[in-house]
């Protein structure tokens, strides 16, 4: 891979909710901040919350829009499986994460598995390319990242509202990590996550460690 096309750094995480209401509620108990309302995708009838990590990233929450049109595609980050829809009654939680490469199109045709299409997409005044599979699943179940690349070098999470979080680590334990590191190490991005060996008691998990006003929490992909 030519070594201009490299994967900067993590992008954003990702807390997916059956309404933004409840994601809302869920980071004010879990985190206790109040994330604001960022903005609607037209191309995938949904819309979010956001606050910055810091200056080059961001926590996300996401949730299908009511009052928008399906999109004629299956929703991104697995909004439109049944498996999730059923999981995001009992409870929002964190699905995944989103890694930042300034060169999108170089990066997935090295990549040793798909990684997605690259799109163009908006939000507002924003507009970005994102790595989207065709049928709108999470990457390996959201252990691996989808892709995206802003077309400014200010990341937009610097004009995001701080609410004092701050990602102290992203940690995947997982099944065959030996795989996992492979596939992240194809795209670069094996330096971004800590990764371990799932105990063979449990299924393979995504952990953020968060710095809060109030202390430090981990929020966990699976549902605790």
């Amino acid at each position: 891979m030519n070594k201009e096309a490299i994967i900067n750094k993590l992008d954003h995480l990702v807390i997916a909710a059956k309404s933004l209401e409840q994601g809302v509620a869920y980071v004010e108990e879990t985190l206790g901040v109040t994330i604001p309302f960022g903005g609607i995708h037209p191309q995938m009838g949904t819309h979010n919350h956001l606050a910055s990590l810091g200056t080059d990233s961001f926590l996300e929450i996401i949730a299908i829009n009511p009052n928008a049109e399906p999109p004629r595609r299956p929703r991104w980050f697995d909004l439109d499986n049944p498996l999730m829809i059923k999981s995001l009654q009992r409870s929002p939680r964190l699905i995944g994460w989103v890694a930042n490469t300034n060169n999108i199109k170089e990066v997935l045709a090295h990549s040793r598995c798909s990684f997605g299409t690259p799109e163009t997409l908006q939000r507002d005044h924003l507009s970005w390319q994102f790595g989207l599979p065709a049928d709108g699943r999470l990457l390996a179940g959201g252990f691996l990242p989808y892709l995206i690349q802003w077309p400014s070098k200010t990341h937009p999470a610097a004009d995001m509202y701080d609410v004092g979080l701050h990602l102290k680590s992203l940690t995947c334990h997982h099944t065959n990590p030996a795989w996992l590191k492979s596939m992240l190490s194809s795209i670069g991005a094996d330096g971004l996550i800590r990764i371990k060996q799932a105990s063979c008691s449990k299924s393979s998990t995504l952990s953020a460690q968060f710095k809060t006003p109030s202390g430090e929490v981990t929020l966990h992909s699976l549902e605790q």
